[in-house]
């Protein structure tokens, strides 16, 4: 069932959509007319048109804010306009609509929609992943050159590995978050998904780069001294191009990646491209982040507890559609806002406040989510031990040489050798089939976070970029850098791509 038509508004129903194109499920809102940029005293820039992710907030009547859930499907209209929005505007965005999305950004499959599943074939069989699923399946279609999403832990390059696409996410704190609908804020970032790189480098850091522009309105967003004391210590940035080149750079790869539940096939089409990059002239070495094991339990507590404090605010009285059908408040234990509640979110995002909410009770928070901040703060500094770029927000810290593994190699008496970048696997496994992911248990479907969750702990860029694996289908192949080295990641995966095509063709 693609979606359910008693719980849709008037308005979200007046879509222009072909049939192939509703059937995939991926626009919640696709106005006749597109929104074209605002007029500007400066010569027009080049437009191109833009899908914008539905937790992404839009002051258009005709792009209202729903989240994919129902406790908003009255059609919202945010009085503001996101950040992100009105600097793409300003470079010549044309907004073609609002894609569908896990509620609230919560899932890994795009499947927890208040308006049904996204899927990127016809009919329902292949999963677009989460939860940026239909902003990917817009891309991968070629209906727009670019989309935004949020990652919180893989959300936009777990769909571009599934859908063959490019999926970005920024350094945390570059992009600002202003205007999004928060998850988890320690983690969320917007992301960028397109075919090309080549349009989401110009963005980050062209002659008018986003790595530029801080925003007052968001806390987290990084200040202008230190955006440009981040640079300063970084190449790219000021037009000083790693111009595609390979030879001499070092790759590492992760030991604790090589997991059991690891696709044989997406593990040889790894190991594959390390062997071209090699062959290139990069050096491959084994490295390890021994914390790797405990990110992903680590996530499902942080991100739970950060989401069940920011969802505290819809409760039909401050935000959200309130339940006027329940005959009265003491039907739902004499809570005000229980009924609401309880009809306005889904089945995914009621477990994770759940989760949240006991691992921020007094009896749980030291057991959990103080740990898990610990765990947090370990997987950052694994990151910065392997890295040979200092993290510029922190101290560097030393390998405890008794901690290593025997596959890794000291490069001398201080310590192993240190990467310019790390390379995995986006995802564990190829994109299941729709069946299959609808038959499986909820923390099933966390699994597919593991490659994706730790650098989003440890605010790190990230880009996933298509692999071939099999004759019919592609897996995402990502690379990790250290923080704020978002140029050179951006030049390195561009010529990464190139030569991973080339060596098929």
């Amino acid at each position: 069932m693609l979606s359910r038509p008693g719980l849709r508004s008037p308005r979200l129903r007046n879509v222009s959509l072909s049939p192939q194109r509703r059937l995939l499920n991926h626009f919640i809102t696709h106005p006749a007319e597109p929104i074209p940029p605002p007029p500007s005293s400066s010569p027009s820039p080049k437009t191109f048109t833009l899908a914008v992710k539905d937790n992404i907030a839009t002051t258009s009547p005709t792009l209202p804010t729903t989240c994919a859930s129902a406790i908003l499907s009255k059609s919202y209209t945010s009085p503001i306009e996101a950040t992100i929005i009105t600097q793409l505007r300003a470079r010549g965005a044309v907004i073609t609509g609002k894609t569908n999305l896990d509620e609230f950004g919560m899932g890994s499959h795009s499947i927890y929609s208040h308006y049904g599943p996204v899927s990127q074939d016809n009919p329902l069989q292949t999963s677009a992943g989460g939860s940026s699923g239909g902003s990917a399946v817009a891309v991968a279609n070629g209906e727009v050159e670019l989309a935004l999403g949020t990652d919180t832990g893989g959300s936009v390059r777990l769909p571009a590995a599934y859908t063959g696409i490019i999926g970005y996410k920024p350094s945390y704190g570059m992009i600002s978050r202003y205007g999004v609908i928060p998850y988890a804020n320690s983690l969320d970032t917007v992301g960028f998904l397109s075919r090309e790189i080549s349009p989401i480098k110009e963005l980050i850091v062209g002659e008018r780069g986003l790595w530029k522009e801080h925003d007052s309105n968001d806390p987290t967003s990084l200040t202008e001294p230190a955006r440009k004391r981040c640079a300063a210590q970084r190449k790219g940035y000021h037009g000083q191009g790693h111009a595609g080149e390979l030879k001499g750079l070092k790759f590492g790869i992760p030991l604790e990646y090589n997991i059991a539940e690891l696709d044989p096939q997406i593990r040889d089409a790894w190991a594959a491209a390390a062997k071209r990059l090699q062959d290139a002239g990069a050096r491959i070495v084994p490295v390890s982040l021994p914390t790797t094991k405990h990110a992903l339990a680590a996530y499902y507590i942080i991100a739970p507890a950060e989401a069940s404090s920011n969802l505290a605010k819809y409760d039909g009285i401050r935000y959200g559609v309130r339940d006027t059908h329940a005959s009265s408040d003491a039907a739902a234990g004499g809570v005000l806002y229980a009924s609401t509640r309880g009809k306005g979110f889904g089945e995914e995002v009621k477990r994770r406040i759940l989760l949240g909410s006991y691992t921020l009770s007094s009896e749980a928070m030291n057991n959990y989510f103080i740990k898990a901040q610990r765990v947090r703060r370990l997987v950052r500094r694994d990151f910065n031990r392997v890295f040979a770029l200092d993290n510029p927000l922190q101290e560097r810290e030393t390998f405890e040489l008794s901690d290593l593994p025997e596959e890794v190699e000291m490069e001398d008496k201080w310590g192993p050798e240190e990467v310019d970048f790390l390379l995995c696997p986006t995802a564990p496994t190829l994109a299941p089939k729709m069946k299959e992911v609808m038959e499986q248990q909820p923390v099933d479907a966390y699994m597919n976070d593991v490659f994706t969750v730790p650098a989003s702990l440890a605010g790190l860029p990230a880009i996933s970029i298509p692999m071939r694996v099999t004759a019919e289908g592609a897996a995402g192949l990502q690379l990790i850098g250290q923080y704020w080295d978002d140029a050179r990641l951006l030049d390195v995966a561009d010529a990464v791509g190139t030569e991973l095509r080339t060596s098929r063709a």
